[in-house]
């Protein structure tokens, strides 16, 4: 753990008292965090996150090309399923308000050393979040000026030029995010405030026009049409909606920064999926209804641009497009705020290389540094792939939310695990801290935490699963098809070494202080 004397912490605004200090200093952590979000700048920032314009507007080319129309019907599915993840990270955020939330949940449902890997996984998995956001400019802002495509005539991110212009799109937009990073959270809060605010009118604008100017009636949902069996299809075309509904973990992420924490995250992790739900499920009926053409090829292709330029005009529709920029920018952002707060999280109880430096918090910021830092040279890194092979835009953004949730099920499993032994406590005593019960699923607990362990653990075989026709469809590159999988391996094979490596000079697991309404994990 850091060990930042009293002197170097900013107080708490008034309106926090002591008593989020002093609930953090129950976990064994002092408040080094600057704590200042409010319960707006909490549900914005699982919100942005998950970035309903930036992600379906990425991904809804994808859907449509499997799944054909009927791929609509997999995204209330996709809801469903994490709404039950949700409701289960709601009761852990009201219990465990503390950043590098799937860390600090998995570590205390089980053990130090399986929710290090929980960890580890949900940091790498971050990471290539990252990346992949930031790489969905390249959908968008060609479309918006042509001058946009700095490399080669093709804008389309499945060719080489437009791979290579995603690249530099991407970095120069990191290196943007990560400045904002390094100021004070307040102006980082700031900021994805004003961008969320400006997302969520542009989204409800887009579904506004898209409803008054369609060009067939819903029926057409029930049509496949795309490749393969209809099974098959819609498996593949639930990638859309799996990669949207993602990342409402993130007000959990940001609990050390947000003021009475144990009442405002839980309600504000259901706020932002809902309604991130509802508004991207309107978003993809509305571009299916709305589209031109579904048979010229060009909506499996160009996606909700496609459909925004030729239905709504140039002009609107480009002007809609720019809020769509803003969208993207302002959820790399928040992503890489939340994979910064994972690092620190981590680094703070000696647990990574260089843990030292990682856990540093700036006192005139209140921002880790060094994890902004990390996280966002690592998500160039991974966006300079694209210059490699056109099929990497896809592997990245598949192999990402399969780590997602991947981690997820190492919260949900343990959480069911503590539930089947009869040691989850759902009628604790604690209150929040307005002195109101802490948030529960009371009864219906069990029978959700099953359905969602059950769920995520049956997402993240659909989406690692190696098809060739999804993750190497011109052939030739069997490390794209089998990429998802190589890279969890990887990923837990580099975490073990470290791990072994650290055990071999003599470094122990910290004993994390208990939640007061759980036992301790044991080792």
């Amino acid at each position: 753990m850091t060990a930042t004397a009293p002197t170097d912490v900013r107080p708490d605004p008034p309106e926090a008292g002591q008593s989020d200090s002093a609930a953090l200093a129950g976990f064994g952590y002092r408040q080094e965090l600057h704590r200042s979000m409010g319960r707006y700048a909490s549900f914005a920032a699982g919100f942005s996150f998950i970035s309903v314009l930036t992600t379906v507007f990425q991904f809804f080319a994808f859907g449509f090309s499997f799944g054909g129309a009927a791929f609509f019907w997999t995204w209330p599915a996709v809801l469903v399923g994490q709404l039950l993840v949700a409701a289960c990270f709601a009761e852990l955020a009201a219990r465990y308000p503390l950043s590098g939330a799937i860390y600090q949940w998995s570590t205390r449902l089980s053990t130090p050393s399986f929710g290090w890997f929980a960890g580890w996984i949900m940091v790498i998995g971050q990471v290539v979040v990252v990346a992949a956001a930031a790489l969905a400019l390249q959908v968008v802002l060609p479309a918006i000026w042509s001058g946009f495509q700095l490399f080669g005539g093709d804008p389309s991110p499945l060719t080489p030029s437009g791979a290579t212009n995603a690249a530099l799109l991407a970095v120069v937009l990191l290196a943007l995010t990560t400045a904002v990073n390094l100021l004070d959270n307040r102006v980082m809060s700031a900021v994805n405030r004003v961008g969320v605010t400006a997302e969520i009118i542009g989204a409800v604008l887009i579904v506004v026009l898209l409803l008054t100017h369609t060009e067939r009636g819903a029926g057409v949902t029930l049509h496949t049409g795309g490749q393969g069996g209809a099974i098959g299809a819609l498996l593949v075309g639930s990638f859309t909606a799996a990669y949207v509904l993602i990342g409402f973990d993130s007000a959990g992420e940001l609990s050390e920064e947000t003021r009475s924490p144990r009442r405002t995250a839980p309600r504000t992790i259901l706020l932002a999926l809902v309604s991130a739900g509802v508004l991207g499920g309107l978003l993809v009926l509305g571009g299916l209804l709305a589209a031109p053409s579904l048979t010229d090829g060009r909506l499996a292709t160009q996606g909700l641009s496609y459909v925004l330029t030729s239905s709504l005009g140039d002009g609107v529709g480009k002007a809609l497009l720019i809020d769509v920029v803003i969208a993207i920018a302002v959820a790399t952002l928040a992503i890489q705020t939340a994979g910064s707060r994972m690092l620190f999280s981590m680094a703070r109880d000696g647990v990574l290389p260089f843990s030292s430096r990682l856990a540093k918090v700036s006192r005139r910021t209140g921002m880790p540094a060094g994890p902004a830092l990390v996280v966002g040279a690592a998500a160039a890194a991974l966006g300079l792939l694209n210059l490699a092979s056109p099929e990497a835009f896809l592997a990245i953004g598949t192999t990402c939310i399969a780590m997602l949730y991947l981690a997820y099920a190492m919260v949900t499993g343990p959480m069911l695990i503590r539930r089947l032994r009869g040691e989850w406590d759902q009628d604790t005593d604690q209150p929040d801290e307005t002195g109101r019960p802490l948030f529960s699923l009371g009864r219906w607990g069990l029978p959700i935490n099953v359905v969602a362990l059950v769920y995520g653990l049956f997402m993240t075989v659909n989406l690692a699963w190696p098809r060739a026709a999804v993750y190497d469809p011109s052939g030739g590159h069997w490390y794209f098809q089998w990429f998802t999988v190589l890279f969890l391996l990887v990923t837990v094979v580099l975490g073990g070494l470290w791990r072994v490596a650290r055990a071999q000079r003599g470094h122990s697991t910290p004993k994390l202080a208990p939640a007061e309404t759980l036992p301790e994990p044991t080792r």
